[in-house]
């Protein structure tokens, strides 16, 4: 097996000169978000295995994808079995309603797809 890598001579140390790939620039959701923070504090090993290996921010990108479309999965089963109140006639009874079921779809992603 060769190694293909140059060295930077810093005092008595060989620093090897690492360089990142070009990527698409392309920003991170909420979600992508909580789980690069959930990956950085609670799994540094797998976070700094993702980095050097340039997995992490195309992971961070489908989770994000991922978990807003099983949001929108959830919201919808929710909302069939736990049918809202009248918008027109009950404002505030709906928006309660709907808050409460973007909670509950929250909470699933969360254990689903962010602390997993």
């Amino acid at each position: 097996m060769t190694n293909n890598l140059t060295y930077t001579l810093c005092g008595d140390y060989c620093i090897p000169n690492l360089s990142l790939s070009a990527t698409e620039a392309k920003s991170l959701g909420k979600y992508g978000r909580m789980r690069k923070t959930y990956l950085k504090e609670h799994r540094p090993i797998l976070w700094n295995t993702m980095i050097l290996s340039e997995t992490l921010y195309p992971h961070l990108h489908e989770i994000d994808e991922t978990a807003h479309r099983r949001a929108e999965q959830i919201m919808a089963e929710l909302l069939s079995v736990h049918p809202a109140p009248d918008k027109a006639t009950q404002q505030m009874a709906w928006v309660q309603h709907m808050n409460n079921l973007k909670s509950q779809a929250e909470e699933i992603i969360l254990i689903e797809l962010i602390y997993n």
